[in-house]
Parts: C-alpha cells; structure tokens; sequence
C-alpha cells in the first residue's frame, strides 16, 4: 500500500510484518521509502509514525548535503572561537544543539536543516561559544553576540518553537 505523498518526496511503501511486534521503521530504498510495521498496528498510530519517519529520513537527507565540521571551523576561526573536537548532527527533539565542552563535542539538530543558514551558524555559534563559557552568563552571551546575526536568528527560534509548539527551547 502506498500512503500519497507530494511529489518532490520517494513514494512511500507499506510493508506489514507479523513478525514485527510494536518497532516501525522506514529506509530509503531503490527509490521507495519502504516502512515496516507490525501487521495489527492502529491505522492513525501508522500515520503518526509514517509522518515522523518520513520527516527524519529526509532531514538525514539534508544534512548529509552540509559540512557541519567545515562550516564550525569556519565560524571558529571567523568569531574568535575554539575549535571543536567533533560536531555531528544528531535527532535531537527538545534542543537545537547541545554542547559537552570538557570533550569539546557539539551535537546539533537535524531539524536546523530546514531553516535558513545563518540560522545553523547561530546555533553552532552558540555550541561553540560553550567550549569557553559552559553556561550561559552574561560574558558567554558578550562571546555569542560576535555574531551579527544572533539576534535575528534568535527570535527565529523561538517563532518557531512557538509555531510548531516545540518544548525545551534553550537560545539562551
């Protein structure tokens, strides 16, 4: 059975399994985003899932089009930053990025890949500024203000959390 689906995105591929107990999962394959789910599972459940899934392969898809490692450098260099040990993105719900920095590694969201760019190098900006200040004081956010778009891309974030009435905004 195939869900309709816009027609910039994989038609998507239903494959029903007894075997399968409650997982649903989806991959892209030859073309087709072929989903996987128990055989008994809830029509409106499977839709929620086929949403999600679908949603998640294709910001995997846009972030795999970014070099989230070169662009990091870049702004490390350009804002007086530290550079990081690693950045990867990550499936991150409740935060646009997060940072551990006695590693010096950033996560950030793959939900960043559908907004506009200066906004990603805010939030890496903003990652980046926790390998000097890990909290955010008034002299971490005087590191994050370097960049001349902070503000801007700040109140984007939370329009958008407001929008889409995401949870655990941290633009702090």
């Amino acid at each position: 059975m195939t869900a309709p689906v816009p027609t910039d995105r994989p038609p998507v591929e239903v494959v029903y399994s007894t075997r399968r107990r409650s997982s649903v999962q989806a991959a892209l394959i030859d073309g087709v985003i072929q989903v996987r789910a128990p055989a008994g599972i809830d029509r409106d459940e499977l839709d929620r899932h086929i949403t999600e899934l679908v949603a998640r392969l294709e910001r995997k898809h846009r972030a795999a089009g970014i070099d989230l490692e070169a662009r990091a450098a870049h702004l490390a260099r350009r804002y007086r930053l530290p550079a990081p040990a690693a950045v990867t993105w990550a499936e991150q719900r409740s935060r646009w990025g997060s940072c551990s920095p006695w590693k010096g590694h950033i996560r950030i969201s793959t939900r960043l890949t559908a907004w506009p760019p200066w906004v990603l190098d805010y939030v890496l900006v903003h990652e980046l500024a926790h390998l000097i200040h890990p909290d955010h004081s008034p002299a971490f956010h005087a590191v994050v203000a370097r960049y001349p778009l902070a503000e801007r891309a700040k109140g984007f974030l939370i329009a958008t959390a407001y929008v889409h009435d995401d949870t655990g905004l941290d633009v702090d």
